[in-house]
């Protein structure tokens, strides 16, 4: 399907469509079809992938609706398929509060495995007020948009994640301990040393 063709943006709906982004490999799958169509061959050698594998990913995303067949052609009597993304961009449900994000998950394990050299990570700690913040959203995502429109698929792969939001400070998760904070037994001891101390000085 040529580019021109494709809708602006699959959003992703039901749990079957849910748990075919959520796996890394077909994540990556997806990363490879973002700008060209493939075969599966070519999937398979450049996500590392037996041909087996690459297949069995690749056709649930089809049926997910993710990935289509965008054109065949007959390579000494087989049919070849090339497969490319259903839509210029994927957008995922926001996960509930406390659940893992899919996009963040998959995005820090291509982070951890990138060389060295090849990446780069900043985070920053701001102040704002609404109108600041979703300011700073739509500038974020416009420029995200320009340099993808510059993208060019014979030059190396690159990705660009960035996060934009307010953090909780409700508490820690059970079992957690804040850094330099007593734990549980050692501060209820503390609070009773110091009782006793209180009681002595005012005898």
């Amino acid at each position: 399907m040529p580019e021109d063709d494709l809708p602006e943006t699959f959003h992703v709906t039901t749990d079957e469509q849910l748990r075919a982004v959520s796996n890394l490999t077909r994540h990556r799958i997806m990363a490879v079809l973002r700008f060209e169509p493939a075969t599966i061959t070519q999937i398979a050698g450049r996500v590392g992938l037996a041909k087996g594998s690459s297949s069995y990913h690749v056709r649930l995303l089809e049926r997910a609706g993710l990935v289509r067949v965008v054109r065949t052609r007959k390579v000494r009597g087989v049919v070849e398929r090339y497969y490319a993304m259903a839509a210029r961009s994927i957008a995922l449900p926001d996960p509930a509060p406390g659940q893992p994000d899919v996009l963040l998950r998959n995005a820090v394990a291509d982070l951890e495995t990138a060389p060295d050299g090849a990446r780069q990570v900043k985070m920053s700690h701001l102040r704002l007020t609404d109108e600041q913040f979703a300011e700073l959203g739509a500038r974020l995502a416009a420029l995200a948009d320009e340099y993808r429109a510059l993208s060019d698929p014979s030059l190396p792969d690159v990705s660009l994640v960035f996060a934009l939001f307010r953090p909780s400070f409700g508490g820690s998760a059970e079992g957690e301990q804040a850094e330099g904070e007593p734990a549980e037994n050692e501060q209820a001891q503390g609070e009773q040393t110091t009782g006793e101390q209180t009681a002595g000085d005012g005898q």
